[in-house]
């Protein structure tokens, strides 16, 4: 087991810890969210200190802070050679790392969502992937990528699960303004397509249009869906934003 500390409690670390926590690790997390960071004290017996004490327990660091404050914060803190830097924090690179953190020079960046507690959740990763995987496989698979540039459009990926719960809350609204019930509409609309992904074969490109085009027939309803989203749009505004939100990652 490894002793492990979180600079930054927010919405992303805390699974994390509670996933890492129920593996027996010795976790330390500040104290900069104080709501957080008292509820994981708590509920797992964590450790809390400030963002040096933090540093000087740990043997493995997780940087979890928004980008637009992380280098004002890390740039007062002193790490060691020897400590292994976890960051999850976009439009950060590991050049960068490397000066704001040393002597520490093992880094791996990665992009985690809240689900990672549950398992399940892919870590796109760059660096030490070994060093991921030890920590949160085999419950969350470890998927490395070559470059920071391949993790930036990850980042653009995992952008797009809120668009996608958008889409699902309006259909679902939709459904519930038909029916009166509008519990009832969103566990069909959530359930629906939990359980049809949950269901599907993942194994290879090409599957979900292969999924797509059995739905999606001659004269279905399915077909009249997909060709609705294409008419009005969805997949050119999709691609868009996907290039938009990697070109602010990188600075293009």
């Amino acid at each position: 087991m490894s002793a492990i500390g979180f600079i930054g409690t927010g919405h992303i670390a805390a699974p994390m810890v509670r996933h890492l926590a129920a593996k027996g690790h010795e976790i330390v997390v500040t104290e900069r969210n104080a709501e957080v960071s008292a509820a994981l004290a708590a509920e797992l017996g964590v450790g809390v200190s400030d963002a040096q004490g933090v540093i000087d327990r740990s043997e493995i660091v997780f940087l979890c802070l928004r980008p637009q404050i992380a280098e004002d914060v890390l740039s007062e803190l002193t790490f060691r050679a020897g400590q292994m830097i976890v960051s999850v924090m976009a439009g950060i690179g590991v050049e960068r790392l490397q000066v704001i953190c040393a002597p520490a020079g093992d880094i791996v960046q990665t992009v985690p969502l809240g689900f990672v507690e549950k398992g399940g959740c892919p870590l796109a990763a760059h660096g030490d992937t070994d060093l991921l995987a030890s920590l949160f496989e085999p419950e969350n698979p470890v998927v490395p990528v070559a470059s920071e540039a391949a993790l930036d459009a990850h980042f653009a990926i995992c952008a797009m699960v809120p668009g996608l719960l958008d889409l699902m809350a309006t259909a679902s609204g939709w459904l519930g303004a038909r029916t009166g019930d509008a519990d009832a509409a969103e566990f069909y609309t959530t359930q629906m397509m939990t359980g049809f992904l949950a269901a599907m074969d993942k194994g290879g490109a090409g599957r979900l249009a292969e999924e797509r085009d059995a739905l999606a027939t001659e004269a279905t309803l399915s077909l009249q869906m997909v060709q609705g989203l294409s008419n009005g749009g969805a997949h050119a505004a999709l691609a868009e934003t996907l290039q938009a939100i990697r070109s602010r990652l990188s600075g293009d």
